[in-house]
């Protein structure tokens, strides 16, 4: 047989374990934060039972933390949100329905999520959530780096919840 290389692999590549690229323990990609979100998402074990609800506000729990990123657990019943836009300061993120559905609404319009949708936003990125409907919602969301702040936007100004908004006329 007569071949336009001169490479010629001997034997089974395979069954030479030292040279194979060894499975990442921790995301490091967007792509691969999007995979991690979904390999939880799919795995319904590692969360389910840990879904709570509170009726006065939405409610969140810290899944898992890894150099340089976070998993949160949320829940949200009919009506519940983040209070207005927001964004995450120098934190990347991705953001996946687990249950139910959730609305984002954006500067360019809103957009409904169910189950199994994802979406992924760069630092800056500016939305507010809400479960607008009659049904139970639970979210899974990665924070990369993890999350330090969630500046909230009131119309074109932004502000930390954290620190008190200066009043109309006074210098800062």
């Amino acid at each position: 047989m007569n071949s336009d290389s001169d490479l010629q692999i001997a034997g089974d590549i395979l069954a030479v374990q030292h040279l194979l690229q060894p499975e990442k323990e921790h995301p490091d990609t967007v792509a691969e934060y999007a995979g991690l979100a979904r390999s939880i998402a799919a795995d319904r074990s590692r969360w389910a039972h840990l879904v709570a609800y509170d009726a006065t506000t939405r409610w969140y729990h810290r899944l898992r933390t890894g150099p340089g990123y976070e998993v949160w657990l949320l829940s949200w019943l009919p009506g519940q949100g983040t209070g207005g836009t927001h964004d995450h300061g120098r934190s990347s993120g991705v953001l996946t329905v687990l249950e139910g559905e959730l609305t984002e609404r954006t500067a360019t319009g809103v957009r409904t999520l169910g189950r199994g949708a994802q979406r992924v936003f760069a630092p800056g990125y500016a939305h507010g959530i809400v479960n607008d409907s009659l049904e139970p919602a639970v979210s899974l969301h990665v924070y990369y780096p993890g999350l330090t702040e969630m500046p909230m936007h009131d119309g074109a100004a932004v502000f930390h919840r954290s620190a008190p908004r200066a009043r109309s006329g006074s210098s800062a």
